[in-house]
């Protein structure tokens, strides 16, 4: 007798026939693993880098007269992979139908546990632990406090507590002076802190910087004699004390700059601010609003 059509090439002889085959038994469909879901883009420690590097020549008051080099950057955005869909398998069933019954035929699913994904739960948003008060014209404690709080929405890079500078970073903001030494002396020189974050909408990416000197007096001389001669002057509305520049691209797809300088208190402060085309100066204005407002309340 010939094995029937379909019939797989491994059968044994064919049964004999007083016996029913048994039915055979279906194996349940294979079932991959669900990969790990891929995070967002979670930025990393950036480099540490400074708002620009500046030569510092003393006057013979130990004044400043400071000029400034722009510098340029690149913000590398990922982009979240998706977790790719995994079908769970259909459960067996067996039917029982009665030929004079109105119900509809059961079915029983199967014994074997069909793979639930994990819940990952949502990390809660860092709460800073750096303290510091203002007193008048004087601010003590950690600088970083003071660094402009991150807008909402707005990602870190780095610490979100930003950093403080080290003395190698500030004598590289200032040219890598022999004097470096002599130079901080005279402006009183404490300490200081960086930031950088990009806004929300991914357009804009912002540096604070803060030094933390002597006195009122000394922070708002620097800020009086602080120049890019390479740049184009811009007003800073609301704070006739502060100023600023702008360099514009050479094309509205490459990246432009502004830079702010002012003070309050004993505290100067530079921010950084870097879009793609021209800068509005409306936005470095706000954010040094923003800043000064800070640094007088201290939040």
């Amino acid at each position: 007798m010939s094995a029937p059509e379909n019939e797989s090439a491994f059968t044994d002889p064919p049964p004999k026939p007083v016996a029913e085959p048994e039915p055979a038994v279906v194996p349940e469909p294979a079932v991959e693993p669900v990969p790990e879901a891929v995070a967002g883009p979670v930025p990393g420690p950036a480099p540490r880098r400074l708002p620009r590097a500046v030569g510092v020549a003393l006057a013979t008051a130990g004044l400043l007269a400071v000029t400034a080099a722009s510098a340029a950057v690149t913000v590398a955005v990922g982009k979240p992979d998706s977790r790719p869909a995994v079908a769970a398998p259909a459960p067996r069933a067996t039917a029982s139908a009665n030929a004079n019954a109105s119900a509809s035929a059961s079915a029983t699913p199967s014994a074997t546990p069909v793979p639930v994904p994990t819940a990952v739960p949502t990390e809660p948003k860092p709460t800073s632990t750096v303290k510091g008060t203002v007193n008048g014209s004087k601010h003590e404690g950690d600088l970083r406090y003071f660094l402009l709080p991150i807008p909402d929405g707005g990602e870190s890079y780095g610490p979100v507590d930003g950093m403080a500078l080290t003395h190698d970073d500030v004598s590289e903001m200032f040219g890598k002076p022999d004097d470096i030494d002599t130079l901080l002396g005279d402006m009183g020189y404490k300490d200081g802190a960086t930031r950088t974050y990009r806004t929300a909408d991914g357009k804009a990416e912002v540096t604070v910087t803060l030094l933390h000197l002597g006195s009122a007096d000394i922070a708002s001389r620097f800020v009086k004699f602080y120049n890019i001669k390479s740049q184009e002057p811009i007003d800073i509305d609301g704070d006739p004390n502060a100023h600023g520049f702008r360099k514009k691209p050479k094309n509205e797809a490459f990246t432009g700059s502004m830079t702010g300088i002012g003070s309050q208190g004993d505290v100067q402060y530079t921010i950084d601010v870097e879009v793609k085309g021209t800068p509005d100066k409306a936005l470095l204005s706000d954010v040094m609003k923003r800043q000064r407002e800070w640094l007088a309340s201290g939040g």
